[in-house]
């Protein structure tokens, strides 16, 4: 088990979101160091593009940033995908939510920060933490 936390991408979009009072949070686990997924990045890059608006040298930036504090992401494979269909099966998430879980489990982290999820509920070694309650 690791003792760094996996961050959701709700963690990482408000660490580049200016007037928003969950920046600072944010970036404190930013600082602490952790571990995301591929389809963090992913889920980064679509919602800044489309619902923020980000321009992509603002978007390239803050990925540079993030690949520097955090571990190198935990790729996408087809063993994370067969997990991630039997956690949205026994646990009731949605597909992509399951997805973001199994990658924290297969990283081998004890907490997931994740503003959408069950904050308190525990899947296997993991426990999930809404940072921002």
């Amino acid at each position: 088990m690791s003792g760094k936390p996996f961050l959701d991408t709700n963690v990482i979009l408000y660490a580049f979101t200016s007037n928003d009072p969950r920046q600072e949070k944010a970036l404190a686990l930013l600082a602490v160091g952790g571990t995301i997924s591929v389809q963090v990045l992913n889920e980064f890059v679509n919602v800044s593009r489309r619902k923020v608006r980000r321009g992509w040298a603002e978007i390239e930036e803050a990925l540079r940033a993030v690949k520097a504090l955090l571990d190198p992401p935990c790729p996408l494979t087809t063993e994370l995908h067969d997990a991630g269909i039997v956690i949205a099966r026994d646990h009731g998430y949605r597909f992509y939510d399951s997805l973001v879980i199994a990658a924290a489990l297969q990283a081998g982290c004890s907490i997931l920060y994740s503003e959408d999820l069950h904050h308190g509920q525990t899947i296997g070694q993991l426990r999930i933490q809404n940072p921002f309650r």
